[in-house]
């Protein structure tokens, strides 16, 4: 029976996490309440709170979702939200940032709803905003730790070459889908890595 339970219960918090998630995206996370949540999950205001203490909480719990999705390194110092972007970055050829950024895009169909939900949230709650902006800024401390490993550019612009390339790349994350701007995945990943391998790499003949 205790088996049954905690089965049970985390079959309601897995619904409230998806309904709450497919509300977000029709209609924002601003106006959607906690009493939105519930009543589309075919639940109570108490049962909602019997899971996460407040719409915040729950946010928190599909950012964590989301680093999931994005396989977070899940180093103290560079938790970057793919696996081994420091390396490709110190590596710096164009190659390999395009592999990287092929296999991050894999997972755009996946995360999109989540990433959208999360930089929404943040522009309207200051303690998701503080969660989110410390999530991205691990992204780019993986890039500027590249850049400090190969010794390339100028230190005082490593950090903002991590922020522009991050930028570019939630920007095409949360807004591209199959056929918009008249580009395919493989053009899209082209381009970004184009960008990527002048912010970021090695300008070498044959990198």
């Amino acid at each position: 029976m205790a088996g049954l339970r905690a089965a049970q219960k985390e079959m309601t918090r897995t619904l409230l996490l998806t309904t709450a998630l497919d509300l977000f995206t029709q209609q924002g996370y601003a106006a959607t309440t906690v009493d939105a949540i519930a009543s589309a999950a075919g639940t109570t205001r108490v049962t909602f709170y019997a899971y996460f203490p407040s719409r915040s909480d729950l946010m928190k719990a599909l950012i964590g979702e989301l680093g999931e999705a994005l396989q977070s390194a899940g180093s103290p110092a560079h938790g970057s939200p793919a696996r081994g972007l420091a390396a490709v970055v110190a590596e710096g050829g164009r190659a390999a940032l395009r592999e990287w950024l092929w296999t991050v895009s894999g997972r755009w169909d996946v995360v999109r709803a989540h990433l959208n939900a999360a930089f929404e949230a943040a522009a309207v709650d200051p303690e998701l905003r503080g969660l989110v902006d410390a999530w991205s800024e691990e992204a780019v401390g993986d890039i500027e730790h590249g850049l400090d490993q190969a010794d390339r550019f100028e230190p005082s612009s490593r950090r903002l070459r991590g922020v522009l390339a991050m930028a570019q790349l939630d920007h095409v994350a949360r807004t591209w889908t199959p056929g918009r701007w008249d580009n395919d995945r493989e053009q899209v990943v082209d381009t970004l890595a184009e960008s990527w391998a002048g912010l970021l790499g090695d300008a070498s003949p044959g990198s």
